[in-house]
């Protein structure tokens, strides 16, 4: 069809009231200052920075994200690779800090080949080098002369570290370690950034110390647990895999199609004595005699810094789902209201309804409360760290098991509210213009990696369980040394006096109080099940799971009102409404257990009756706010790259945009009828397509 046959295309507008009005009409509702909210949650800093980066992004055509969701995976891939060079090539360019290379990559939204590079292959060179192992790799490791992975995870085996088979036997003639993978489940599995990308890696195996020999004279060897070493896994002038390796990319997965995720098998595998990372545990090169570490957790600090920015990302990963929704179900009009009928209204703006409020201002309240606890939880990863390079291992059990339990929630929370603002969009969330494909595909991942959201709550559950322990066996003049420990003691003491109810509506702070005490009756009834009854330990897990969540969603409600009581700098008219969030993210979530709280004598049956009603009030207080409270995330169209979620409303016109001029397909003429094999009109490429399968 020519190209002038279409030109009243271009001339149509959508039906009045068009989006631009209505989301400014939404924004004049409101009074909330969106600069002093997003100063307040991002920092000067980081709207700097991200000004100052989006601005140089949007002038490289190689980040243009126009046409990037009709790539191929192998295109893909392709184009990942190049935007991280190009990074890297902008680093140097611009001297660019660590943390504007971050923000690039956040705004570029990638997975990149580069990921693991940057994150776990440095963060376990950082945290288990010695001191000369430390100096040569990441002096490699900053100037991108090496490019690293990091592989733990085998095909049959992920959660369960200690089970993994690839083994690493000490050679005491050559004073080598051998690496083998005894079985075919043996192979690394999932490994990021390994598969057609990286040229080292950190490797997780099972280290084996001869101990003897037997009848016949073979070697009897004694298993040490896992270990990590770091090699060279391909040529450094041809890229190919090293003689004894055999590595590639797993193939198609539901998300990360711009990740090479790889699969990787040793054949007797030789390293050096010095490949093992020593910084808490070694092998005597002489003697052949293992040094075990202080605190066998130290090993497994790259998974909990894993868990931490896990648990710090899931906030901006939700608020991006819920922008959209929010800023979109604000301009989406379906029905006039039945029961007022006048012909000359407009329809019903989608927000509007009590079923679509109810799936999102809970979630828009939700990203707020993982905010504040991510930011905590960053400062208490930072304070145990530091503790930890000073010698201190003492708090070491304490972040492991608050990094399991919020890594668990948060990303739970997060993975779930990104589908639930997708299905609140009705058929437009299912398109390509919503900005959720690949956000959606990407971050269903997060509750699976570093640990399966099931499995880690045991880690949480666990803790709790040896507080109560420790509480339960103490004596009279017993001290907390933590809030945790507080929490417990003082409902341990309340059990024989009974437990005063709380007002839960007036009183924020007994809100949160009624949180702690279905917690801590929580671990109370799960030690009586283990420790007096004997339940089996797998025969509780879901009790263990359903613990573990109490107890992060306690973190979450206890945070988010630490925040809001600490606040002086906010103007009032914005405090007002992050509280009337704190109240509809704390009642919302106590609605879903409701039976535990009741159970707990932390609710009234009373006050449980009018927990629906007190919800829709206050998201009926809430939704002239909605729009304003998204906008102060502030995160630029660019990252959001959704029709949809336009800061300017312009939703139509973005979509049809899309699908008209921007969709290669139809560029094409195509031929349909079956008596011809041929596929594009004109072609003659009778059967080509087979070449592509």
């Amino acid at each position: 069809m020519s190209k002038h046959n279409l030109d009243w295309v271009g001339r149509l507008k959508p039906d009045a009231p068009d989006g631009a009005t209505t989301i400014a009409i939404e924004r004049s509702r409101s009074n909330i200052d969106v600069d002093s909210l997003s100063q307040h949650l991002l920092g000067t800093e980081f709207l700097e920075c991200q000004g100052r980066i989006l601005a140089l992004l949007q002038k490289d055509p190689l980040f243009s994200k126009e046409r990037q969701a009709n790539l191929s995976r192998p295109d893909r891939y392709m184009l990942a690779l190049a935007r991280g060079k190009r990074l890297r090539q902008m680093t140097d360019k611009h001297e660019w800090s660590d943390e504007d290379h971050e923000m690039a990559k956040y705004l570029t939204d990638d997975v990149s080949p580069y990921q693991l590079h940057q994150t776990m292959f440095r963060q376990t060179l950082l945290e288990q080098s010695n001191p000369e192992q430390k100096k040569y790799w990441m002096d490699l490791h900053s100037s991108w002369k090496i490019i690293g992975a990091y592989a733990q995870t085998e095909l049959g085996h992920g959660s369960n570290v200690s089970g993994i088979e690839l083994t690493a036997r000490w050679d005491p003639k050559a004073k080598e370690f051998i690496l083998h993978s005894p079985t075919l489940t043996a192979s690394k599995w999932w490994n990021g950034s390994l598969g057609r990308t990286a040229t080292h890696s950190v490797i997780a195996a099972q280290l084996l110390l001869p101990e003897g020999f037997d009848d016949k004279g073979e070697i009897i060897y004694k298993g040490y647990g896992p270990h990590m070493f770091v090699t060279r896994v391909r040529d450094a002038e041809t890229h190919l895999p090293l003689p004894g390796i055999a590595i590639g990319d797993i193939g198609p997965k539901y998300g990360y199609n711009s990740m090479d995720n790889a699969y990787m098998l040793f054949n007797n595998f030789r390293i050096p004595h010095d490949a093992m990372l020593s910084r808490y545990s070694r092998v005597d090169p002489t003697t052949g005699k293992y040094h075990k570490p202080e605190n066998p957790a130290v090993v497994y600090g790259s998974m909990t810094h894993a868990r931490k920015r896990i648990t710090m990302a899931s906030r901006l990963a939700l608020a991006r789902a819920v922008s959209v929704a929010v800023r979109y179900c604000s301009v989406r009009r379906q029905f006039q209201d039945k029961e007022n009928p006048n012909p000359s209204s407009v329809e019903t703006a989608v927000l509007d309804y009590p079923t679509v409020q109810i799936r999102l201002l809970p979630l828009l309240a939700t990203t707020y409360a993982l905010h504040y606890t991510g930011k905590r939880m960053g400062e208490i990863y930072d304070a145990t760290r530091s503790s930890i390079d000073g010698g201190n291992m003492s708090s070491l059990i304490d972040l492991h098991s608050l990094s399991s339990g919020l890594k668990s929630l948060g990303s739970e929370l997060a993975a779930d509210g990104i589908e639930t603002c997708r299905r609140s969009m009705g058929g437009h969330g299912y398109g390509g213009g919503s900005g959720l494909v690949q956000l959606n595909a990407d971050y269903l991942a997060k509750p699976t990696v570093e640990g399966d959201n099931w499995m880690i709550t045991q880690q949480m559950a666990r803790y709790l369980l040896k507080k109560v322990d420790l509480i339960v066996n103490s004596s009279a003049n017993f001290a907390p040394s933590n809030t945790t420990e507080g929490t417990l003691f003082e409902y341990h003491k309340a059990q024989s006096a009974g437990f005063p109810p709380l007002d839960i509506y007036f009183d924020n702070k007994q809100l949160v109080s009624s949180f702690q005490r279905r917690a801590a009756y929580l671990a109370f009834e799960t030690h009586n099940a283990h420790r007096i009854r004997k339940r089996s330990w797998n025969s509780l897990l879901v009790q263990l799971h359903e613990l573990s969540h109490a107890q992060s969603e306690l973190i979450l409600v206890q945070n988010f009102f630490d925040a809001l009581f600490a606040e002086k700098s906010l103007p009032s008219s914005v405090q007002d409404v992050l509280w009337l969030n704190f109240r509809l993210f704390a009642l919302s979530t106590m609605k879903k257990s409701a039976l535990t709280f009741s159970r707990a004598r932390a609710v009234s049956d009373k006050d449980l009756d009018l927990l629906s009603d007190t919800i829709l009030g206050l998201m009926q207080e809430i939704r002239p706010h909605a729009v304003r409270l998204v906008d102060a995330w502030s995160i630029p169209d660019y990252l959001l790259d959704s029709a949809l979620g336009r800061f300017d409303g312009r939703v139509y016109e973005d979509l049809f945009n899309r699908a008209h001029r921007l969709n290669p397909l139809n560029k094409i003429t195509f031929n349909p009828y079956y008596w011809t094999d041929e596929i594009v009109m004109g072609s003659n490429d009778n059967g080509k397509i087979l070449s592509k399968l």
